[in-house]
């Protein structure tokens, strides 16, 4: 899985990711419930976007990876034990792919079923605007009339 500091904290692993399906596994921690002692709907949330996101993933080159545009989540029972969900794209464009997805727990009981809609993107330097970067780069620089 590529690294993200926030999935790698949340501690999923993915399984598999190929040909638009992947399959990722949450064994549940403490950290991970809510008030009532069942997985938290963040988590759940979370763990259906990136599956659902690495089948998207899966289906692009080199260096492009995925932004989420959209996702919508139907929670059906709480989630305990494991965590699994599967994702897979339903459509692909050339700068876009339409998932679907669901979460099962290790009982096998339907947990969540999720639907996103992903763009396809290079790496950049997100949340940094062309002149906070160049004023990072350059200290002499000073914002001008259109730089915000």
């Amino acid at each position: 899985m590529p690294e993200s500091p926030f999935v790698d904290r949340l501690g999923a692993q993915l399984l598999s990711a190929a040909d638009g399906v992947s399959e990722v596994v949450l064994p549940l921690q403490p950290d991970h419930m809510n008030t009532w002692d069942v997985a938290h709907g963040g988590v759940t949330m979370t763990l259906a976007d990136v599956a659902l996101a690495m089948a998207a993933r899966s289906l692009a080159g080199d260096g492009v990876g995925v932004v989420t545009v959209e996702m919508k989540v139907n929670f059906m029972q709480p989630g305990r034990g494991e965590l699994r969900a599967t994702g897979r794209v339903l459509h692909r464009s050339t700068t876009m792919a339409y998932c679907e997805g669901e979460i099962r727990d290790s009982e096998g009981h339907f947990v969540a079923k999720a639907l996103g809609t992903f763009k396809y993107m290079r790496r950049l330097a997100v949340g940094r605007s062309v002149t906070q970067q160049r004023l990072r780069s350059d200290p002499s620089a000073k914002p001008g009339p259109s730089d915000g």
